[in-house]
């Protein structure tokens, strides 16, 4: 078993950065791929960046490709997310994700991949 928080959203401007960051609990955290997915309101739930527990293996949403980054500390425990430039319409809660029983090298792109969830964290951005 995985728990998951999020933490470091907040309220920044257009073209600013931040950090997200999911803290893991649990024995088994080295060994889950790892993602991170958003929900806009009145949309459906996005795939965002998800990494692999083996080699560090990324995959990333066509939208944050080269803005976002994610990059996992196995020692601490902990997943975050590099977010830079951010936009208007990345304004979402954020969740953190995590997947037990895959292979090391796998990335998920789907939410039915991972069965760990975090509760979210708000990210809004202004123009």
């Amino acid at each position: 078993q995985v728990q998951l928080v999020e933490s470091g959203g907040g309220l920044v401007q257009a073209g600013d950065s931040l950090r997200l960051s999911c803290a893991a609990s649990g024995r088994t955290f080295s060994s889950c791929a790892m993602g991170w997915f958003r929900q806009a309101p009145g949309k459906e739930r996005e795939f965002v960046a998800a990494i692999s527990w083996i080699g560090g293996r990324t995959s990333y949403a066509d939208s944050v490709k080269g803005r976002f980054t994610i990059v996992r500390d196995n020692p601490k425990k902990t997943l975050y997310l590099q977010m830079n430039d951010l936009k208007p319409e990345d304004t979402a809660v954020y969740y953190c994700a995590g997947a037990g029983g895959r292979s090391g090298l796998d990335v998920g792109l789907t939410a039915p991949f991972y069965g760990y969830w975090g509760q979210g964290t708000q990210v809004t951005v202004s123009s």
